[in-house]
């Protein structure tokens, strides 16, 4: 597991102009209670919004960076230790961070995106290098971190793995195909070792994932 740099510390929190978004759905708590996660927007010189996340941990607040151009959804493991930022980044598109507690406050647990390692991952593979996708490129959180995936019939170890779906479309494709891609190709992601892995029970979703199409 690659772990980046210290947490950025604040005890003021966002910078001026940045205001807590009065939606509901956009705020999230740890299992355990002590932490929140608060995002805040500022409205740019163009009209644009421009957002910021926060983790409050009791007097201590910490910036979840990078800023982005949208808000965010968010997911704990049961022990609270590591959150999942599902961040969109355009349309159909969205990209995956790691965050893991350091010296009380959550960091980057990853150098680069954890969907750019997943990416990187599924194009290394035999099987699935050479398929080229070009737009809605988007890797998503399967549901279930908090249950360790219980609900997939399997027996893993607690706060140990993420599973993660791959998507995308790709612009050539035959004329009588509306739109050829990936569609949930999935993976696992071990928080202990920081590798992945296609268990077997994914097998037979992947290859289906791997012929996914609409025809006209």
């Amino acid at each position: 597991m690659m772990l980046a740099a210290s947490p950025a510390l604040s005890a003021s929190g966002p910078p001026p102009g940045f205001v807590l978004t009065d939606n509901a759905d956009l705020a999230f708590t740890s299992p355990d209670g002590a932490t929140g996660i608060e995002q805040y927007k500022k409205e740019t010189e163009d009209s644009d919004l421009k957002w910021q996340v926060w983790a409050r941990h009791g007097e201590v607040m910490t910036e979840l960076k990078p800023e982005q151009d949208y808000p965010a959804g968010f997911r704990f493991t049961n022990d609270s230790q590591w959150l999942v930022r599902m961040q969109k980044t355009g349309s159909g598109a969205q990209d995956l961070y790691l965050y893991h507690v350091a010296k009380g406050a959550f960091a980057r647990a990853t150098k680069t995106s954890l969907s750019d390692l997943a990416w990187a991952y599924f194009h290394g593979r035999p099987d699935t290098k050479k398929m080229k996708l070009d737009y809605h490129i988007s890797a998503d959180l399967v549901e279930g971190t908090e249950q360790a995936y219980r609900g997939l019939g399997v027996k893993w170890p607690d706060n140990r793995y993420l599973v993660i779906s791959l998507s995308g479309a790709m612009d050539k494709h035959p004329k009588n195909v509306a739109v050829k891609g990936l569609a949930d190709w999935r993976c696992r992601y071990d928080l202990r070792t920081g590798t992945f892995d296609v268990p077997a029970l994914f097998a037979k979703g992947n290859a289906e994932a791997l012929r996914w199409e609409i025809r006209r």
